[in-house]
Protein backbone atom coordinates (compact mmCIF):
# COMPACT_ATOMS: atom_id res chain seq x y z
CA UNK A 1 0.00 0.00 0.00
CA UNK A 2 1.09 3.62 -0.96
CA UNK A 3 0.53 7.23 0.73
CA UNK A 4 0.85 10.22 -0.55
CA UNK A 5 -1.14 13.37 -0.84
CA UNK A 6 -2.74 15.16 -3.36
CA UNK A 7 -4.23 18.88 -2.94
CA UNK A 8 -4.47 18.41 0.43
CA UNK A 9 -5.83 15.36 0.62
CA UNK A 10 -4.68 12.15 2.04
CA UNK A 11 -4.32 9.32 -0.55
CA UNK A 12 -3.70 5.95 -0.04
CA UNK A 13 -3.14 2.83 -3.02
CA UNK A 14 -3.17 -0.66 -3.19
CA UNK A 15 -3.78 -2.78 -6.33
CA UNK A 16 -6.39 -1.13 -8.04
CA UNK A 17 -8.31 0.51 -5.44
CA UNK A 18 -7.49 3.92 -4.22
CA UNK A 19 -8.53 5.57 -1.17
CA UNK A 20 -8.91 9.84 -0.72
CA UNK A 21 -9.61 11.10 2.82
CA UNK A 22 -11.49 13.92 3.16
CA UNK A 23 -10.84 14.40 7.01
CA UNK A 24 -10.47 12.06 9.72
CA UNK A 25 -14.17 11.00 9.11
CA UNK A 26 -15.24 11.07 5.17
CA UNK A 27 -13.58 9.42 2.73
CA UNK A 28 -13.78 8.35 -1.29
CA UNK A 29 -13.13 4.83 -2.26
CA UNK A 30 -12.08 4.38 -6.60
CA UNK A 31 -12.33 0.75 -7.73
CA UNK A 32 -12.49 -0.16 -11.21
CA UNK A 33 -13.84 3.63 -12.32
CA UNK A 34 -16.43 3.82 -9.78
CA UNK A 35 -16.20 6.33 -6.89
CA UNK A 36 -17.89 4.83 -3.66
CA UNK A 37 -18.73 7.73 -0.62
CA UNK A 38 -17.59 6.56 2.85
CA UNK A 39 -18.27 8.00 6.33
CA UNK A 40 -16.42 5.99 9.28
CA UNK A 41 -18.49 5.56 12.01
CA UNK A 42 -16.86 3.99 14.67
CA UNK A 43 -13.25 2.84 15.01
CA UNK A 44 -12.49 0.67 17.82
CA UNK A 45 -8.97 0.45 16.85
CA UNK A 46 -8.07 -1.69 20.10
CA UNK A 47 -10.54 -4.47 19.16
CA UNK A 48 -9.84 -3.94 15.55
CA UNK A 49 -13.24 -3.39 14.79
CA UNK A 50 -14.42 -0.36 12.15
CA UNK A 51 -18.24 0.56 11.57
CA UNK A 52 -18.39 2.22 8.02
CA UNK A 53 -20.95 3.19 5.91
CA UNK A 54 -20.50 2.93 1.93
CA UNK A 55 -23.08 4.27 -0.28
CA UNK A 56 -25.74 4.35 2.70
CA UNK A 57 -24.90 0.93 3.91
CA UNK A 58 -23.45 0.46 7.08
CA UNK A 59 -20.67 -2.44 7.29
CA UNK A 60 -18.75 -3.79 10.21
CA UNK A 61 -15.12 -5.04 9.46
CA UNK A 62 -13.22 -6.73 11.78
CA UNK A 63 -8.96 -7.13 11.39
CA UNK A 64 -7.31 -9.92 12.43
CA UNK A 65 -4.50 -9.64 15.18
CA UNK A 66 -1.21 -11.95 15.16
CA UNK A 67 -2.65 -13.14 18.40
CA UNK A 68 -6.09 -13.86 17.04
CA UNK A 69 -4.08 -16.40 14.62
CA UNK A 70 -2.10 -18.54 17.57
CA UNK A 71 -5.42 -18.68 19.99
CA UNK A 72 -6.75 -20.22 16.41
CA UNK A 73 -4.02 -22.33 16.05
CA UNK A 74 -4.18 -23.22 19.76
CA UNK A 75 -7.66 -24.28 19.30
CA UNK A 76 -8.84 -22.22 21.80
CA UNK A 77 -11.21 -20.31 19.96
CA UNK A 78 -13.53 -23.15 19.63
CA UNK A 79 -17.00 -22.57 21.46
CA UNK A 80 -16.98 -25.32 24.37
CA UNK A 81 -20.07 -27.44 23.98
CA UNK A 82 -22.12 -29.05 26.42
CA UNK A 83 -21.80 -33.05 26.79
CA UNK A 84 -25.32 -34.45 27.50
CA UNK A 85 -25.41 -36.97 30.10
CA UNK A 86 -29.82 -37.16 30.53
CA UNK A 87 -32.47 -35.67 28.84
CA UNK A 88 -35.14 -35.03 31.25
CA UNK A 89 -39.16 -33.74 30.31
CA UNK A 90 -38.96 -29.88 30.45
CA UNK A 91 -42.90 -30.17 31.23
CA UNK A 92 -45.51 -33.04 31.79
CA UNK A 93 -47.32 -34.01 28.23
CA UNK A 94 -47.56 -37.29 26.67
CA UNK A 95 -44.93 -38.48 24.18
CA UNK A 96 -45.64 -38.56 20.64
CA UNK A 97 -42.21 -39.10 18.35
CA UNK A 98 -38.93 -39.76 18.69
CA UNK A 99 -36.70 -38.08 16.20
CA UNK A 100 -33.74 -40.04 17.04
CA UNK A 101 -32.52 -43.92 17.74
CA UNK A 102 -30.44 -45.59 20.33
CA UNK A 103 -26.69 -45.01 18.96
CA UNK A 104 -27.75 -41.77 16.82
CA UNK A 105 -25.13 -39.10 17.16
CA UNK A 106 -26.93 -35.37 18.37
CA UNK A 107 -25.09 -32.23 18.06
CA UNK A 108 -26.52 -28.96 19.48
CA UNK A 109 -30.09 -27.94 17.97
CA UNK A 110 -30.53 -32.06 16.71
CA UNK A 111 -34.59 -32.57 17.34
CA UNK A 112 -35.03 -35.32 19.75
CA UNK A 113 -38.78 -36.04 20.52
CA UNK A 114 -42.13 -34.25 19.82
CA UNK A 115 -44.03 -33.61 23.38
CA UNK A 116 -47.42 -32.94 23.24
CA UNK A 117 -48.49 -30.58 26.49
CA UNK A 118 -51.63 -28.84 26.51
CA UNK A 119 -52.79 -29.70 23.21
CA UNK A 120 -49.56 -28.33 21.98
CA UNK A 121 -46.66 -30.00 20.08
CA UNK A 122 -43.14 -29.09 21.09
CA UNK A 123 -40.17 -30.37 19.44
CA UNK A 124 -37.74 -30.74 22.16
CA UNK A 125 -33.85 -30.28 20.49
CA UNK A 126 -30.51 -31.02 22.25
CA UNK A 127 -28.84 -28.39 23.71
CA UNK A 128 -25.27 -30.22 23.78
CA UNK A 129 -23.91 -32.99 22.18
CA UNK A 130 -23.78 -37.14 22.91
CA UNK A 131 -24.71 -39.83 21.42
CA UNK A 132 -28.14 -41.85 22.42
CA UNK A 133 -27.62 -44.95 24.97
CA UNK A 134 -31.31 -45.76 25.73
CA UNK A 135 -34.59 -44.27 25.24
CA UNK A 136 -36.37 -44.85 28.60
CA UNK A 137 -39.79 -43.86 27.99
CA UNK A 138 -41.97 -45.43 24.90
CA UNK A 139 -43.64 -43.65 22.51
CA UNK A 140 -47.58 -42.31 23.35
CA UNK A 141 -46.22 -42.38 27.10
CA UNK A 142 -47.18 -39.44 29.54
CA UNK A 143 -44.45 -38.08 31.61
CA UNK A 144 -44.00 -35.74 34.00
CA UNK A 145 -41.79 -32.67 34.69
CA UNK A 146 -38.52 -34.02 35.19
CA UNK A 147 -39.26 -37.85 34.68
CA UNK A 148 -35.76 -38.74 32.38
CA UNK A 149 -36.52 -39.29 28.80
CA UNK A 150 -33.17 -40.17 27.03
CA UNK A 151 -30.14 -41.37 28.14
CA UNK A 152 -26.80 -40.21 26.35
CA UNK A 153 -23.00 -41.62 26.77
Amino acid sequence: MSSYTLDQQQVESSGNATIAWDDERFFSIHHLGKVYRCELLNNAIEDGALSVKVNQRVFQVKKNHPLDDLIKSLGLDKQKVKKLHQLQSPMPGRILSYAVEVGANVAPGTPLLTLEAMKMENVIKAEGEGIVKSILQPSAAVVEKGQVLIEFE
